[in-house]
């Protein structure tokens, strides 16, 4: 293995390519390899380099590119040949982005690596809507949980906890699973009227907001088409 090979898990913010961070940038403008999936965002990922090697690794319509298995063996191919590679992410690697599943098999095999964080969209997203996520008098604590659980029996979510919690829940990844979720929090006693607010393209030029309810929050979304 090529002693300079090292891989970055750069977190590439919610979106608007602004909120790179200087770090996420200069990093991205000296990469030799820059491998990345659809969540950076169009206007980030049209303005990569060219002098790099461009590896989309993302899914489309539910088909991934490549497992996660394969993209770990990408990094780890990439290194050992001395390469400078950027594993590029959207908002923080380590908040959903199964940035710790690729450092695991990074360590595994040896490769260096360094994670450079970034603005998570559990954040920033809700700020750019005018959502503070606490607030002195109404939030002290914020739950941030994923709409997409690895598939297996059972959850490893506390619904009962979940609905009685006075703080923000914040759900990344969560239309799909609106149906379901909504629901199981008011069946653990959450109050219907509690009022929630679905954004997509956060931080975007076309960012949308829905809002309403728990109780209405679902058929608002279905008419609206979200």
């Amino acid at each position: 293995m090529h002693p300079n090979g090292k891989v970055y898990l750069v977190g590439s913010g919610p979106g608007d390519p602004e909120l790179l961070t200087i770090k996420a940038l200069r990093l991205i403008k000296e990469a030799d390899v820059i491998v990345y999936d659809q969540l950076p965002g169009p206007e980030i990922l049209t303005s990569l380099p060219k002098s790099a090697e461009l590896i989309d690794v993302g899914k489309y319509a539910g088909d991934h590119t490549l497992s996660q298995d394969e993209i770990n063996q990408l990094l780890v191919d990439y290194a050992s040949q001395g390469k400078m590679v950027v594993r590029l992410k959207g908002g923080d690697p380590y908040l959903f982005g199964r940035g710790g599943e690729e450092a695991l098999e990074l360590r595994k095999a040896g490769i260096e690596f360094e994670v450079v964080p970034g603005i998570t969209s559990a954040i920033a997203v809700p700020a750019c809507a005018g959502i503070p996520i606490t607030h002195r008098d109404n939030a002290s604590m914020v739950t941030i949980i994923t709409g997409h659980e690895q598939k297996k029996e059972g959850s490893m979510l506390d619904w009962e906890w979940l609905s009685r919690s006075l703080g923000t829940l914040i759900i990344l990844m969560g239309v799909s699973t609106l149906g379901t979720y909504i629901p199981k929090l008011m069946r653990y006693g959450s109050d219907p009227d509690t009022p929630v607010a679905i954004i997509e393209r956060g931080t975007r030029d076309d960012q949308v907001v829905t809002t309403g309810s728990l109780s209405t929050i679902v058929d608002i979304a279905k008419d609206r088409g979200v």
